[in-house]
């Protein structure tokens, strides 16, 4: 897969701009991408979203197999390094942060990239100045993963979602 998407992509899409009532050409779009291998999530946040109990839950429920495996030996290395690094980078950081980054889906969304080539797809936007949280962004920069946005992907991707009549 080119492109593997954070769970705050799938969740600002159902609740904003791309509601499945109004917008369903979108998830069509995200099947129709991942049928060719283009986009992915992991497992992980599969799980966050099936935590749930609205229409994304129930859409990740239905689509498990858009949400790939970990467990591969690439990833679980590409994990260690991603731990080790932000570890490494907690001073200065609020208490906390790094407990908080670890127990997420984040470090595991970047050592998948890092380990397939992939782009991350997510709303969080690199801020070399946060001490509150680690970025996807900032950490995946450390790892030479490129990140964009759903709109950025969209563009690339030349979706069209047209207005039926």
């Amino acid at each position: 897969m080119r492109f593997l998407r954070d769970s705050n992509t799938f969740i600002e899409a159902k609740n904003r701009y791309y509601r499945p009532e109004f917008c369903p050409a979108y998830w069509d779009w995200l099947l129709d991408a991942h049928a060719v291998g283009e986009l992915a999530s992991i497992e992980r946040v599969g799980d966050e979203l099936r935590r749930g109990h609205d229409d994304l839950a129930e859409w990740a429920r239905h689509h498990r197999d858009f949400f790939v495996d970990v467990t591969d030996e690439a990833t679980q290395v590409a994990y260690s390094e991603v731990v080790n690094h932000v570890a490494s980078a907690q001073v200065g950081m609020r208490s906390g942060a790094l407990a908080e980054f670890l127990s997420g889906a984040d470090p595991w969304l970047i050592a998948k990239a890092r380990a397939t080539g992939a782009t991350i797809v997510t709303h969080e936007r690199s801020n070399s100045a946060s001490r509150r949280k680690f970025l996807i962004p900032n950490v995946a920069a450390s790892f030479g993963v490129a990140c964009l946005d759903t709109f950025d992907l969209l563009g690339r991707s030349g979706a069209r979602f047209v207005l039926a009549a």
